[in-house]
């Protein structure tokens, strides 16, 4: 494996299961993607990317939490075992009402919050994926 600017300790590069601990770790990073001349970014990917990302990090600051403990409602769903039902769910009301209700972007932006936490409890539950380079 070709070693990456930001390799963590499992020696995967972002975007493979240790991500989430990853950033958390990394909290002041400001260069998520590094540029490469490798990389052929058509669609503006790394700034989608990193828009969400500090999206993300934005949320963090108006989530209902329980006490000082930090406890958002997510961690109770997911304790019930809802945590991929309820992000499939919030991924389809927000992709129905796109552009319906507030701002296309922020729907989408919260479509792609949730496919992220969707992806992070699938890798609890299953079998992690592997896709060639």
């Amino acid at each position: 494996m070709d070693e990456h600017p930001y390799s963590i300790i499992d020696g995967m590069t972002p975007w493979g299961h240790s991500d989430y601990e990853f950033l958390i770790a990394n909290p002041n990073m400001t260069d998520i993607i590094p540029n490469s001349p490798a990389t052929p970014w058509k669609y503006n990917e790394e700034v989608i990317v990193k828009e969400l990302l500090e999206y993300i990090r934005g949320t963090y600051t108006q989530h209902y939490s329980a006490g000082d403990d930090k406890i958002q409602t997510l961690d109770l769903i997911e304790a019930c075992g809802d945590g991929e039902a309820f992000c499939r769910s919030n991924i389809l009301k927000y992709a129905s009402r796109y552009d319906k209700k507030g701002t296309a972007r922020r729907d989408i932006m919260k479509i792609l919050h949730y496919a992220v936490l969707l992806m992070n409890f699938n890798d609890k539950n299953a079998q992690r994926e592997t896709y060639p380079q």
